[in-house]
């Protein structure tokens, strides 16, 4: 768990923090070579670390070794800061902490994705996030596509295969329902005709107290078999978007058949 307490044998209740004049100070120690100031600044940027693994706490990945490979982060962060610009360290710094923790992830997937579809992944979130601040709208995968100059099939195609897998055992209600339902719950036997009939009518009928558009999502994902950057790019909507709607789609239809 990343909220604990102790991580890696690191008290993070107790990690020290710096005044930006300390912090100054210190590094123009350690750019002179004084090497127990590395280290002070080093345990007193923990909590540096501690922030960023935060937005990681939806992974599998074990919180310690998150930990770790951050600290590898900020120690390079450390090895290349430029004092002599006028910029935070934190500000430099967490961007490749950041980055660190992502190759780690990225080289432990179980599903071994080639180097140049993650590249092409990874510059589309990148292009993806430089459209959305220029413009204030998520931008389309055609959008996307156009300023990489690639196909938008590429970039949809990229973009799924970073996407973290799940288990047959991952609960779709949610752990603290009294009733779990699976993922290996939903996978039928093609030769139950009799259920598989009972179940179609039943889909259909909670189909129908959909709105128009999660009607045309529904179909487009799970009946075209399509990503949501593909029935984004379609409908001529964002992919956030899509979500939404689909979520809300199967929540609609969760309540009416299950």
């Amino acid at each position: 768990m990343i909220n604990k307490v102790e991580i890696c044998g690191v008290n993070t209740a107790k990690l020290p923090v710096l005044s930006n004049k300390e912090k100054d100070e210190l590094l123009i120690k350690i750019k002179n070579g004084d090497l127990v100031a590395r280290q002070k600044f080093i345990n007193c940027n923990l909590k540096l670390v501690l922030s960023v693994i935060q937005r990681f706490r939806n992974h599998s990945e074990n919180a310690d070794d998150l930990f770790q490979i951050g600290c590898i982060g900020l120690i390079k962060a450390l090895d290349n800061f430029d004092i002599s610009q006028n910029v935070q360290f934190s500000t430099y710094a967490v961007p490749m902490i950041i980055g660190e923790i992502r190759r780690y992830i990225r080289d432990n997937n179980p599903i071994r994705v080639s180097r140049s579809v993650r590249d092409l992944a990874y510059k589309s979130l990148m292009v993806r996030d430089q459209l959305t601040k220029k413009t204030q709208v998520d931008p389309t995968i055609e959008q996307i596509a156009k300023e990489l100059g690639v196909s938008k099939e590429d970039v949809a195609m990229s973009l799924d295969a970073i996407q973290d897998p799940i288990s047959l055992q991952d609960s779709i209600r949610g752990n603290d329902s009294s009733d779990n339902l699976y993922v290996m719950d939903q996978i039928s036997d093609k030769k139950d005709t009799d259920e598989r009939w009972t179940d179609s009518i039943a889909i259909a009928e909670a189909m129908k107290k959909l709105s128009k558009r999660e009607k045309e999502i529904v179909k487009k994902r799970f009946f075209d078999c399509k990503t949501q950057m593909e029935v984004a790019d379609e409908i001529g909507i964002s992919q956030a978007q899509v979500s939404r709607l689909e979520k809300s789609a199967i929540d609609h239809i969760k309540r009416s058949y299950i």
